[in-house]
């Protein structure tokens, strides 16, 4: 009966909710700032006052500090240009610059936080981007072995048999190099992986310029057709995508474009340079205007990731594949759909146009190449090949060749009309992106394992492996290699090398003299035959 009585009581007892703890910036605001912001306002965009406008949030201690002066007064949302400027009525100042508005239910976290006194919070153990970026001695680095065709002779190197020497560099893991692209001048080569794009002049076989200021993966690269344009394509799973244009003639940055929700993972020029069409993970296509650099409409053709987007030749369509297993065919104009091209039972992540418009081609996780009639909607064929998946498709400028970057390690070439197998190069890593020089001479490979490969087109035979390493205080450390073994590089990447002969390591000092030759990397860049290496007699 006690038990009873006891119980009825405490149901009768006034319940006190506990109130919820104040927001601090590393648990509630920063993936916010993350998600809306930092593509932006991050400390590597500082520089960049036309992007950040000298203000960065990725870390408490910028975000308190604010630009010119605080954004956020602790205590005072009301008083906190933040807040304010989050929710201005006037589009063109409002922020997040080019997108909707923050939703209410995120607003009014942001003041809860301010209010409650800009708490910091805890910092994650291991925030995500330091584990980005590598830094000498943050990490244990694994060695990256260089073949070469190096045999010293006999006594040169001591005792040892002579053998094929190997240069060791302690540099590995790399990030993949997931997108490629040659100037139309064929003078240089844009090679993106996690965080960098480095541009190698194809005529020194140095890098002309390495770019650090961009947000998290690079997916897509694309000159513009008169070549005075990079755009870049990238960012962040599950947070804003990354879309920037870069001037060639300075490399400066002329501007991010601000639209997409997430990830975008391809871009396309229009044939006359003017418009801009890019594929998102947010499911969506953008059009942009270049020159104003400004989002023009954005379409929704799809159900699912869109993997790749490739203007067609009129410039009045697009064509994209995604996810959904599906290749669309959109009216810019309409915004409707004018075929989709269907069947397959896996992912689309590739799609090129012939530059007659007169074929499309896509492939993905389904490893055939899909051959579409365009004008009826048809697949004309399936060619058979890599048997695994295909990252990556690409035209040559005159449409007379297709090469296609493969799971299977080698990157293939096509004929571009009749789709005739022409050649395969084993490149000896996954191969996620491929791309043809303008005057057909070079086919490159974006590789697994963080090295850029350059071959002959005409007979398959490798010219180059290009390497990039993101180093301190986002100094690139660089180095060309040929199969010869002939070496150009970096002073503080080439003293890092070993060499090794049959495994063990020799001592570099009597090699080093006549396998250093810039000008001999260079002209295996160019295409042009490269003497094997002769040392000279003592």
């Amino acid at each position: 009966m006690k038990a009873v009585v006891l119980v009825a009581l405490f149901l009768q007892a006034p319940v006190f909710a506990q109130a919820p703890p104040a927001p601090t910036y590393w648990q509630d605001i920063r993936p916010v700032f993350r998600k809306h912001c930092t593509v932006c306002h991050s400390a590597k965009n500082l520089a960049e006052l036309d992007v950040s406008g000298g203000l960065a949030l990725d870390t408490f201690a910028a975000a308190i500090k604010g630009s010119r002066q605080p954004v956020v007064r602790p205590g005072q949302s009301a008083d906190s240009l933040l807040v304010k400027l989050i929710m201005i009525d006037n589009v063109k100042r409002r922020m997040p610059l080019d997108a909707p508005p923050l939703p209410k239910e995120t607003i009014d976290l942001i003041r809860r936080w301010i209010d409650a006194g800009a708490k910091e919070g805890k910092e994650p153990d291991a925030a995500p981007e330091a584990l980005t970026t590598v830094k000498s001695g943050a990490t244990r680095k694994l060695d990256m072995l260089f073949a070469t065709a190096v045999v010293p002779p006999a006594g040169l190197l001591g005792k040892m048999p002579p053998a094929k020497l190997e240069l060791a560099l302690k540099i590995g893991p790399l990030a993949p190099v997931a997108a490629l692209a040659f100037s139309p001048d064929n003078k240089l080569l844009a090679s993106g992986s996690y965080g960098q794009v480095a541009i190698w002049d194809l005529t020194t076989g140095k890098p002309a310029k390495v770019l650090h200021n961009v947000l998290g993966a690079v997916n897509d690269l694309r000159f513009s057709p008169d070549g005075k344009i990079l755009a870049v394509a990238g960012g962040q799973p599950s947070a804003k995508g990354d879309l920037r244009l870069y001037q060639v003639s300075d490399w400066k940055l002329l501007g991010v474009l601000r639209g997409h929700d997430d990830v975008v993972f391809s871009v396309s020029f229009s044939p006359d340079g003017k418009k801009l069409a890019s594929a998102s993970f947010d499911h969506t296509l953008g059009l942009w205007d270049v020159e104003q650099r400004k989002q023009i409409k954005t379409y929704k053709a799809h159900s699912d990731f869109v993997y790749a987007i490739a203007f067609a030749p009129s410039g009045t369509h697009v064509f994209s594949a995604s996810k959904d297993r599906t290749v669309q065919m959109t009216d810019l104009t309409t915004g409707k759909t004018t075929f989709t091209f269907s069947g397959m039972d896996q992912d689309v992540m590739a799609v090129a146009v012939s530059p007659d418009g007169k074929n499309v081609v896509s492939s993905g996780f389904e490893p055939g190449i899909y051959w579409w009639n365009p004008q009826t909607g048809e697949r004309v064929k399936v060619q058979g090949g890599h048997g695994v998946a295909v990252h990556d498709l690409a035209f040559s400028r005159d449409g007379k060749k297709l090469v296609s970057a493969g799971a299977d390690r080698t990157v293939r070439v096509w004929d571009g009309q009749s789709g005739a197998s022409i050649k395969v190069i084993s490149v000896g890593s996954i191969a996620y992106a491929a791309a043809i020089s303008a005057h057909n001479k070079l086919v490159v490979a974006g590789c697994f394992d963080g090295i850029t490969r350059v071959y002959d087109e005409a007979t398959g035979r490798q010219l180059a492996s290009l390497v990039v390493v993101h180093g301190e205080k986002d100094q690139a450390e660089w180095l060309a290699l040929t199969p010869e073994g002939y070496v150009v590089g970096s002073d503080k990447l080439v003293a890092l090398a070993r060499v090794r002969m049959s495994g063990q390591e020799v001592v570099a000092a009597s090699v080093w003299p006549t396998l250093r030759r810039p000008e001999l990397v260079a002209k295996a860049l160019r295409g042009e035959a490269v003497e094997t290496v002769k040392f000279e007699k003592k």
